[in-house]
């Protein structure tokens, strides 16, 4: 095999993503040629509509799952939290690179962190999850949709639209933004969307030899907090524009993954955790899905989805 296709979106960060695949590729791999096919989801093309309301963040994914299905593509690297919790038939997540930091972060021109916000400022952030934990903080704040391109939300910050964004780490570490204040935003007070910070590379399951090729990307400790986080995504049968986040965190071989349901006032949390071994990642993920359902998360959840947020 001398010649590798990587199926992406056209973003900035995407488009990092896929170059730094790319680049660690060839140079693991000095004769092999890689290209990228930039391809323009639903997700973004529709920039006026909040992602609950339309499909969920899997339409950041369909139309590249599409292309390797069709075999006009080899590869695709995802931001693994824009990755619904059930794949199509004959694709499958087979590496996990070494995760970034799953942390959230407060980006403001003007105030330190959320505590400086002044009554009645206007936070931008499109995710429920954010939404609803910035709420437990600080009622009193307004709440904007903010969609777009990560640059493009930092530019609008940056151009006086808001006083405040919420966005992932990860990104702004990757592209090299950031803001005058800035706070990052850590569990116990501000739990991340699950599988945050890490990409994950797509294949057909038809291609052993892929396996063999992208095996030294593949980082163990980062795969099994992110399969935790998604089993206990996909227990509750949760698409990833609702307010769920799930964080884990390896020590050794001991796995701890914390699991969280709020409601979209922002007024009922459910948290509930597990402790295990790396080895125990999908049941560990399982049972905290499970004793979140059972304390309430159930009734949360009908509710989310009584207000037309979108179930992927």
């Amino acid at each position: 095999m001398n010649l590798i296709r990587i199926a992406t979106r056209g973003s900035k960060l995407a488009l990092w993503q896929a170059n730094h695949i790319s680049a660690r590729l060839r140079e693991q791999y000095p004769d092999l040629v890689v290209e990228l096919l930039v391809i323009k989801t639903k997700g973004d093309k529709i920039l006026d509509v909040p992602l609950a309301k339309i499909g969920g963040k899997g339409l950041f994914v369909k139309e590249i799952e599409e292309a390797l299905l069709a075999g006009e593509a080899d590869l695709a690297v995802h931001s693994m939290k824009d990755v619904p919790a059930q794949l199509p038939d004959g694709l499958k997540l087979g590496i996990i690179p070494q995760r970034e930091v799953a942390t959230d972060m407060f980006l403001s021109v003007n105030y330190r962190n959320i505590a400086d916000l002044p009554q009645g400022a206007r936070v931008g952030t499109s995710s429920l999850r954010r939404q609803t934990q910035l709420m437990r903080l600080r009622r009193d704040v307004q709440i904007v949709s903010l969609r777009g391109n990560l640059d493009t939300r930092v530019g609008k910050l940056m151009d006086g639209q808001f006083d405040a964004i919420i966005v992932a780490t990860a990104g702004l570490r990757r592209l090299g933004l950031g803001a005058p204040c800035q706070q990052e935003l850590m569990p116990p007070d501000f739990y991340p969307a699950v599988a945050q910070g890490a990409l994950g590379l797509e294949y057909r399951a038809d291609r052993p030899e892929l396996d063999t090729l992208l095996a030294f990307l593949d980082h163990g400790p980062s795969k099994a907090c992110v399969e935790a986080e998604r089993a206990f995504l996909f227990g509750l049968d949760g698409g990833c524009q609702v307010p769920i986040a799930g964080y884990a965190t390896m020590d050794d071989n001991a796995l701890s993954i914390t699991g969280l349901v709020a409601d979209l006032q922002g007024t009922k949390f459910l948290l509930r955790q597990a402790q295990g071994t790396a080895a125990q990642a999908v049941s560990l993920g399982a049972q905290v899905a499970h004793d979140v359902l059972a304390a309430g998360g159930q009734e949360i959840l009908d509710e989310v989805y009584r207000h037309g947020m979108a179930h992927t």
